[in-house]
């Protein structure tokens, strides 16, 4: 297989799959050992065991990390500390692409950054939206109100119930008038977590303050 041949055939399409390779060499280790050798020269980004994407001279579609997050681990959509600051609701900037998933909690690092994903039950795997990328891609991720309630849910162990100042102070949160209390209170009781529906009335409190 060359390269060439290899180039013309994928590069309009955003993700590369080794099993998508093999119409054009039935040999997988060979398949493999090609892909490595390109890997290595900078002609190809290896995104995770068989799923590869051209380099940015050489792909025609470009693709975002939000899209990439999706792909990588599924299903999944982008949330927790990627998303609040997306939608500006806390200050920092933000490196490591946030996810949630129904599977296992796990991270990727490849040429493109580091995705971390964290689990949460299935029941609780909803809130989520479809959005679409700077390059036309679409992707999951998380409303304002969920991508709150999932942060607050993964970091329940780190906050007292009783605690009203945690929102301004450790966790920064900005912007929080544009919440919506009663969704935030909806989307909460899907965990099951009376911890967690006590914390998040008292978020409803603080974004009720904050309108003001």
């Amino acid at each position: 297989m060359k390269y060439m041949e290899f180039k013309n055939k994928f590069q309009n399409l955003p993700i590369i799959f080794t099993r998508d390779t093999l119409a054009l060499q039935k040999d997988r280790q060979a398949v493999r050992n090609q892909l490595e050798r390109w890997q290595d020269r900078g002609l190809i980004i290896k995104l995770k065991r068989g799923m590869y994407i051209l380099n940015e001279d050489n792909r025609r579609v470009n693709v975002s990390r939000c899209f990439v997050a999706n792909q990588l681990y599924a299903p999944s959509y982008v949330s927790l500390e990627y998303a609040l600051n997306f939608y500006g609701l806390i200050p920092e900037r933000v490196v490591e692409v946030t996810s949630v998933t129904t599977k296992k909690t796990t991270r990727f690092t490849n040429g493109l950054g580091v995705f971390v994903y964290q689990c949460v039950k299935p029941e609780a795997f909803r809130g989520f939206k479809t959005a679409e990328d700077e390059y036309g891609l679409k992707f999951f991720i998380a409303e304002p109100e969920k991508a709150v309630v999932d942060f607050l849910y993964l970091n329940i162990d780190r906050i007292r119930a009783d605690d009203r100042d945690i929102f301004a102070g450790s966790f920064r949160f900005q912007n929080t008038e544009t919440l919506k209390g009663k969704r935030v209170r909806e989307l909460a009781g899907l965990f099951k977590n009376k911890k967690l529906e006590k914390i998040a009335g008292l978020l409803c409190q603080f974004i009720k303050k904050e309108g003001r």
